[in-house]
């Protein structure tokens, strides 16, 4: 059976290059982001071609659940901090001025990009759809399974927003409470996976049916997709924690500058005789 290079699927090619164009047209109506930034959001948008076409949906989708989580960690932990990254203050306030400007739909905006709100809902979205019921769910029926990524794609953008998003409307969180924060942020992702890893029998029976494509069998297969889950859940909040501890350090470095003023070069003292 051959399953490369796997189906493409316009509807989500038509989606990233709406997704390309509005940026673009941002860009224009705004300021032209940095290349670095052109380059992470051109980035985020690339993964998210790759996660919802070819051989990793296919491999999902069909015969694997370590590919599924493969893919939902493209969608959670890589996808959305890439896209908060690759958009500036200027661009990012442009969308959100409207909204925030309604004073009850502004508040809400403002209290879901908040940590405690952010982060219950992340969780939520990671633990419903990873039980058996709704995740088997998914997988029978095509639309539910795009709420389910839209779902995660959204609740994982709010997870990200206290720490990586340049709005000046929805601010991020200061460096040290980011610090605190990036230590919650794996957790609920690491329990999930625990409580996959851990299981002694097939929790998706999807899976358990599914032709097998590799040595693995159902709960072997089943047993790695946890461990796909555990370890980045782990690394890449490192990443980020020790990212915000080399901006934190070097804020205060500025700082100190500033306050300190520039040097004063004071004349030599007179010569005594």
């Amino acid at each position: 059976m051959t399953l490369l290079p796997g189906a493409w699927h316009a509807e989500v090619v038509a989606a990233v290059a709406l997704v390309a164009g509005l940026y673009v047209g941002l860009a224009r109506r705004t300021e032209v982001p940095p290349p670095i930034a052109r380059t992470v959001f051109a980035g985020a948008l690339a993964t998210l071609l790759l996660a919802l076409n070819g051989p990793v949906h296919d491999l999902s989708e069909g015969y694997l659940f370590s590919a599924h989580m493969v893919q939902h960690l493209l969608l959670t932990l890589v996808v959305p901090p890439l896209l908060l990254l690759g958009l500036p203050a200027t661009m990012l306030d442009v969308v959100l001025g409207p909204v925030v400007r309604r004073r009850l739909v502004g508040a809400i905006v403002r209290s879901l990009t908040r940590p405690v709100p952010a982060l219950m809902l992340y969780t939520i979205a990671l633990v419903v759809w990873h039980l058996p019921g709704p995740y088997g769910a998914a997988l029978d029926q095509h639309r539910l399974h795009v709420i389910e990524h839209l779902t995660f794609m959204a609740t994982a953008t709010l997870a990200w927003w206290p720490v990586l998003a340049q709005s000046r409307l929805a601010p991020a969180l200061p460096y040290g409470a980011q610090i605190l924060y990036l230590f919650a942020f794996g957790l609920p992702m690491t329990i999930v996976a625990a409580m996959i890893t851990g299981a002694d029998q097939v929790l998706y029976p999807f899976y358990g049916a599914a032709a097998r494509v590799t040595a693995l069998d159902p709960l072997a297969d089943q047993r790695l997709g946890g461990l796909i889950m555990w370890v980045p859940a782990g690394l890449i909040p490192l990443v980020a924690f020790t990212a915000v501890f080399f901006r934190w350090a070097a804020a205060e470095r500025e700082g100190d500058e500033v306050e300190a003023g520039p040097a004063i070069d004071l004349p030599p003292p007179p010569r005594l005789l």
